[in-house]
């Protein structure tokens, strides 16, 4: 996770509010995404999970989906996006977000009662979101083999997640710096 960290070290910080949000390829897409850095951090996904054994990757949109189409590339597993306005498909669950920043309805689609996936998302600050996507699943009746995400921030204020929850990577923000962590 060399090139992870090291682009993680060189982050810049900013401030939205009371919220200090690192700016980085894998969370926001700026700078650019390069491929070796999607290439490492794929192929710690599948050192770190049973990737071998899911039917369906699941990310939630946006940043999410850029590593569950190169993770899908690598182990021919296909991805369902969590998307942020209803389709109105028969089966849909909507499931609501919270996050440190916002608030809103999730949608889930195409998966169902049995469906073994794989939770893929770029971050987890606050676990707002992954805690909203797991439990809907298991509602659902899918069985999460694997919740990742390739960071993990570190901070107080914690959501119930479910499920474990593994990372590539955790950091934290201080001094206005991201400190990654192993």
């Amino acid at each position: 996770m060399e090139t992870l960290r090291r682009t993680l070290e060189d982050a810049p910080v900013v401030t939205r509010g009371e919220y200090e949000y690192f700016v980085h390829p894998v969370t926001d897409g700026i700078p650019l995404v390069e491929a070796d850095l999607l290439r490492e951090i794929v192929h710690g996904i599948v050192e770190r999970t049973a990737i071998d054994t899911v039917d369906k990757i699941v990310t939630p949109e946006s940043m999410g989906i850029h590593h569950a189409t190169a993770l899908s590339l690598e182990t021919d597993v296909p991805f369902s996006v969590i998307r942020k306005r209803p389709y109105y498909f028969e089966g849909e669950v909507a499931v609501e977000q919270r996050t440190a920043y916002s608030e809103q309805e999730l949608y889930i689609n195409n998966v169902g009662a049995g469906d073994r996936v794989l939770v893929l998302d770029d971050v987890c600050s606050t676990g707002g979101t992954l805690a909203a996507i797991c439990s809907g699943l298991l509602d659902i009746g899918a069985e999460i083999v694997d919740a990742i995400v390739v960071i993990r921030r570190r901070t107080d204020h914690r959501c119930d997640v479910p499920v474990e929850v593994k990372s590539l990577v955790d950091v934290e923000i201080t001094d206005g710096k991201v400190v990654v962590h192993s």
